[in-house]
């Protein structure tokens, strides 16, 4: 007879010593941004601030060179509220009133955000109606569906500040002036929407969000607001 193999003994498998067998990492998991800024230790304060064209809304240049929101005399700690791109201008809310921002920031509430906006040629009561009922966009390698907007066509030009630099004048290129109310923000959402029905923006300022307008507020210059203001 055979004699009963010896039961085999199980490789014992030492881990996280050098030279052996390391003991699997586990990846650290990402920590989410805060929903709100900051909480400021001061009152709570908003300002309205003019920004102008070529103006970064941020406080910290990405590259050497750029104007930033520090080149003005702005009152320290508060926030923007939303942005504007760099070649956009117009009503920009700053703030260290957490729960403000972020009512007006969520979207469901829905805020109307009010623009002007110059595009080539004269659109189409067709084109100002497909803006009214909603475009669809591409953000992020995504399609999005614009919220039905309101869209009117000014029929005289806006009495805004010169931009500097001026739009490029071509004489064989008419302009017109929009007036669109967006109750969402969408990166570049207004560029977007005119190039989708065939009228390139040329120049974009916001003039009011929710109940308050930029007024007579040069390029560059602020003021105080309350939430009552802004309609909140």
């Amino acid at each position: 007879m055979t004699p009963p193999r010896p039961p085999r003994s199980r490789p014992v498998i030492l881990r996280g010593l050098p030279g052996l067998d390391p003991a699997p990492r586990q990846r650290p998991r990402p920590q989410k941004r805060p929903v709100e800024p900051p909480r400021s230790n001061g009152p709570s304060r908003t300002i309205a601030f003019h920004k102008p064209y070529g103006v970064l809304c941020q406080f910290t240049p990405d590259q050497p060179g750029q104007k930033t929101l520090a080149d003005f005399d702005l009152p320290p700690d508060l926030y923007p509220v939303g942005r504007l791109d760099q070649d956009s201008e117009g009503l920009l809310l700053l703030s260290n009133n957490g729960r403000l921002i972020k009512h007006l920031l969520e979207p469901r509430f829905g805020h109307p955000r009010t623009y002007l906006v110059q595009v080539e040629n004269i659109p189409t009561e067709e084109a100002l109606t497909a803006l009214r009922d909603g475009v669809t966009i591409r953000i992020n390698k995504q399609d999005h569906h614009t919220l039905p907007a309101k869209a009117s066509l000014d029929s005289s030009e806006p009495d805004l500040p010169p931009r500097d630099p001026p739009v490029r004048y071509r004489a064989a290129i008419p302009t017109a002036w929009l007036r669109l109310t967006l109750t969402e923000g969408k990166n570049r959402q207004v560029r977007r929407m005119t190039a989708a029905v065939g009228f390139p923006t040329l120049r974009l300022v916001r003039v009011a969000i929710g109940a308050l307008d930029l007024g007579s507020l040069a390029p560059g210059q602020w003021r105080d607001v309350t939430p009552e203001e802004i309609g909140l």
